[in-house]
Protein backbone atom coordinates (compact mmCIF):
# COMPACT_ATOMS: atom_id res chain seq x y z
CA UNK A 1 0.00 0.00 0.00
CA UNK A 2 1.57 3.44 -1.12
CA UNK A 3 1.45 6.26 1.38
CA UNK A 4 -0.43 9.51 0.03
CA UNK A 5 1.56 12.55 -0.89
CA UNK A 6 1.68 14.88 1.27
CA UNK A 7 2.69 18.59 0.10
CA UNK A 8 5.68 20.15 0.89
CA UNK A 9 5.81 22.81 3.67
CA UNK A 10 6.16 25.24 1.29
CA UNK A 11 2.87 24.07 -0.76
CA UNK A 12 1.17 23.75 2.60
CA UNK A 13 1.88 27.07 3.89
CA UNK A 14 0.56 28.59 0.94
CA UNK A 15 -2.48 26.61 0.96
CA UNK A 16 -2.65 28.25 4.39
CA UNK A 17 -2.02 31.81 3.31
CA UNK A 18 -4.89 31.20 0.75
CA UNK A 19 -7.03 30.78 3.34
CA UNK A 20 -6.11 32.67 5.83
CA UNK A 21 -6.51 35.80 2.93
CA UNK A 22 -9.98 35.03 2.51
CA UNK A 23 -11.07 35.74 6.00
CA UNK A 24 -8.58 38.86 7.30
CA UNK A 25 -11.44 39.53 10.09
CA UNK A 26 -11.83 35.69 10.97
CA UNK A 27 -12.22 35.39 14.61
CA UNK A 28 -14.44 33.20 17.30
CA UNK A 29 -18.56 32.90 16.74
CA UNK A 30 -19.04 31.89 20.60
CA UNK A 31 -20.49 34.42 22.42
CA UNK A 32 -19.09 35.15 25.81
CA UNK A 33 -18.40 37.64 28.52
CA UNK A 34 -15.19 36.81 30.49
CA UNK A 35 -12.65 33.85 30.52
CA UNK A 36 -15.24 31.70 32.73
CA UNK A 37 -18.20 31.97 30.29
CA UNK A 38 -15.78 31.37 27.44
CA UNK A 39 -14.62 28.49 28.98
CA UNK A 40 -18.42 27.06 29.69
CA UNK A 41 -19.15 27.43 26.31
CA UNK A 42 -16.55 26.32 24.69
CA UNK A 43 -17.20 23.19 26.74
CA UNK A 44 -20.74 23.33 25.51
CA UNK A 45 -20.19 23.62 22.33
CA UNK A 46 -18.04 19.52 21.78
CA UNK A 47 -20.80 17.96 18.96
CA UNK A 48 -23.06 20.81 18.45
CA UNK A 49 -22.57 24.26 16.62
CA UNK A 50 -21.96 27.20 18.08
CA UNK A 51 -25.55 28.87 16.77
CA UNK A 52 -27.02 26.28 19.17
CA UNK A 53 -24.36 27.36 22.11
CA UNK A 54 -25.10 31.08 21.61
CA UNK A 55 -28.52 30.54 21.95
CA UNK A 56 -28.57 29.32 25.17
CA UNK A 57 -25.23 31.37 26.70
CA UNK A 58 -27.57 34.84 26.85
CA UNK A 59 -29.73 32.79 29.96
CA UNK A 60 -26.73 31.09 30.96
CA UNK A 61 -24.73 33.67 31.67
CA UNK A 62 -27.25 35.86 33.62
CA UNK A 63 -28.02 32.59 35.72
CA UNK A 64 -24.31 31.65 36.18
CA UNK A 65 -22.38 34.52 36.19
CA UNK A 66 -19.32 33.38 37.74
CA UNK A 67 -17.72 29.81 39.06
CA UNK A 68 -19.99 29.93 42.56
CA UNK A 69 -22.90 30.10 41.58
CA UNK A 70 -22.75 27.04 38.56
CA UNK A 71 -20.88 24.98 41.49
CA UNK A 72 -23.73 25.72 43.90
CA UNK A 73 -26.96 25.06 41.47
CA UNK A 74 -27.86 21.28 41.06
CA UNK A 75 -27.80 19.35 37.68
CA UNK A 76 -31.57 20.09 37.08
CA UNK A 77 -31.00 23.55 37.04
CA UNK A 78 -28.01 23.90 34.46
CA UNK A 79 -29.92 20.83 32.81
CA UNK A 80 -33.01 23.29 31.93
CA UNK A 81 -30.51 25.94 30.74
CA UNK A 82 -28.38 23.96 28.18
CA UNK A 83 -31.27 21.34 26.77
CA UNK A 84 -31.48 22.77 23.56
CA UNK A 85 -27.74 21.25 22.70
CA UNK A 86 -26.30 18.02 22.37
CA UNK A 87 -25.24 16.02 25.07
CA UNK A 88 -26.86 18.19 27.27
CA UNK A 89 -26.98 16.03 30.44
CA UNK A 90 -23.50 15.09 30.47
CA UNK A 91 -22.04 18.65 29.76
CA UNK A 92 -24.31 19.67 33.03
CA UNK A 93 -22.28 17.15 34.92
CA UNK A 94 -18.96 18.43 33.93
CA UNK A 95 -19.65 21.95 33.33
CA UNK A 96 -20.73 21.46 37.41
CA UNK A 97 -17.67 19.55 38.31
CA UNK A 98 -15.56 22.29 36.60
CA UNK A 99 -16.81 25.53 38.00
CA UNK A 100 -16.52 23.47 41.58
CA UNK A 101 -12.53 22.86 40.95
CA UNK A 102 -12.43 26.20 40.26
CA UNK A 103 -13.72 27.31 43.14
CA UNK A 104 -11.86 24.92 45.27
CA UNK A 105 -8.31 24.49 43.63
CA UNK A 106 -8.21 27.94 41.15
CA UNK A 107 -10.47 30.27 43.48
CA UNK A 108 -12.65 30.73 40.51
CA UNK A 109 -9.49 31.95 38.48
CA UNK A 110 -9.54 29.99 34.43
CA UNK A 111 -5.67 28.38 34.85
CA UNK A 112 -3.81 29.89 31.79
CA UNK A 113 -1.92 26.94 31.51
CA UNK A 114 -2.98 24.13 28.99
CA UNK A 115 -2.08 21.18 31.15
CA UNK A 116 -4.31 22.09 33.92
CA UNK A 117 -6.74 23.36 31.96
CA UNK A 118 -6.93 19.90 30.51
CA UNK A 119 -7.57 18.52 34.15
CA UNK A 120 -10.75 19.95 34.24
CA UNK A 121 -13.84 17.46 33.48
CA UNK A 122 -15.11 17.34 29.68
CA UNK A 123 -11.87 19.71 28.59
CA UNK A 124 -9.87 18.70 26.08
CA UNK A 125 -6.91 19.71 24.37
CA UNK A 126 -8.95 21.92 21.51
CA UNK A 127 -11.43 23.05 24.43
CA UNK A 128 -8.08 24.29 26.16
CA UNK A 129 -6.52 25.88 22.96
CA UNK A 130 -9.44 27.69 22.39
CA UNK A 131 -9.60 29.00 26.58
CA UNK A 132 -6.07 29.91 25.97
CA UNK A 133 -6.12 31.73 22.13
CA UNK A 134 -9.52 33.73 22.91
CA UNK A 135 -9.27 34.08 26.80
CA UNK A 136 -5.45 34.87 27.30
CA UNK A 137 -3.94 35.80 23.62
CA UNK A 138 -1.79 32.89 24.24
CA UNK A 139 -1.07 31.43 20.84
CA UNK A 140 -2.68 28.35 20.11
CA UNK A 141 -4.19 25.96 17.39
CA UNK A 142 -7.69 24.57 18.52
CA UNK A 143 -8.41 21.45 16.31
CA UNK A 144 -11.96 20.98 15.15
CA UNK A 145 -13.35 18.49 12.86
CA UNK A 146 -13.04 21.45 10.62
CA UNK A 147 -9.56 22.31 10.71
CA UNK A 148 -9.08 18.37 10.76
CA UNK A 149 -11.19 18.04 7.25
CA UNK A 150 -9.09 20.72 5.86
CA UNK A 151 -5.96 19.84 6.47
CA UNK A 152 -6.57 15.68 5.61
CA UNK A 153 -8.42 17.93 2.24
CA UNK A 154 -5.15 19.30 0.52
CA UNK A 155 -3.03 16.86 2.26
CA UNK A 156 -1.36 18.77 4.47
CA UNK A 157 -1.28 16.21 7.03
CA UNK A 158 -2.15 12.19 6.26
CA UNK A 159 -5.79 10.94 5.91
CA UNK A 160 -5.25 9.10 9.53
CA UNK A 161 -3.73 12.08 11.26
CA UNK A 162 -4.89 12.80 14.86
CA UNK A 163 -6.03 16.00 16.18
CA UNK A 164 -2.79 16.21 17.97
CA UNK A 165 -1.16 15.43 14.60
CA UNK A 166 -2.89 18.00 12.63
CA UNK A 167 -2.63 20.42 15.22
CA UNK A 168 1.86 19.60 16.03
CA UNK A 169 1.78 20.01 11.83
CA UNK A 170 0.13 22.97 11.58
CA UNK A 171 2.14 24.79 14.34
CA UNK A 172 5.32 24.08 12.55
CA UNK A 173 4.38 25.25 9.78
CA UNK A 174 3.39 28.72 10.56
CA UNK A 175 4.85 31.65 12.84
CA UNK A 176 3.32 31.35 16.15
CA UNK A 177 1.64 34.94 15.98
CA UNK A 178 -0.76 33.44 12.76
CA UNK A 179 -1.85 30.43 14.91
CA UNK A 180 -4.76 32.27 16.36
CA UNK A 181 -6.08 33.95 12.91
CA UNK A 182 -5.36 30.96 10.56
CA UNK A 183 -7.11 28.20 12.89
CA UNK A 184 -10.19 30.78 12.90
CA UNK A 185 -9.64 30.91 9.06
CA UNK A 186 -9.57 27.61 8.37
CA UNK A 187 -12.82 27.27 10.36
CA UNK A 188 -14.84 29.45 8.64
CA UNK A 189 -13.49 28.53 5.66
CA UNK A 190 -14.79 24.85 6.61
CA UNK A 191 -18.31 26.04 7.48
CA UNK A 192 -19.12 28.53 4.79
CA UNK A 193 -17.20 28.29 2.07
CA UNK A 194 -16.20 24.37 2.08
CA UNK A 195 -18.52 22.42 4.18
CA UNK A 196 -18.29 18.89 4.81
CA UNK A 197 -21.69 18.34 2.07
CA UNK A 198 -19.22 20.53 -0.51
CA UNK A 199 -19.73 18.38 -4.02
CA UNK A 200 -16.95 19.43 -6.00
CA UNK A 201 -14.03 16.66 -4.86
CA UNK A 202 -11.06 19.53 -5.96
CA UNK A 203 -10.56 21.62 -2.95
CA UNK A 204 -8.56 23.99 -4.73
CA UNK A 205 -11.79 24.69 -6.67
CA UNK A 206 -12.56 26.38 -3.53
CA UNK A 207 -9.71 29.06 -2.89
CA UNK A 208 -9.53 31.83 -4.93
CA UNK A 209 -7.50 32.40 -7.56
CA UNK A 210 -3.61 32.77 -6.90
CA UNK A 211 -2.44 35.96 -7.71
Amino acid sequence: MTKEKLLSDDEALKVLRRIDNMYPDAKGELQWDNKFHLLCAVLMSAQTTDKMVNRVMKKFIVDFPNPESLANASIAEIENDIKQIGLYRSKAKHLKETAQILVEKYHSQIPENKKELMTLPGVGEKTANVVLAEGFGIPAIAVDTHVSRISKKFKIVDEKATPHEVEERLESLLPKNEWIHTHHAMILFGRYTMPSRAKNSDPYSYLPPEN
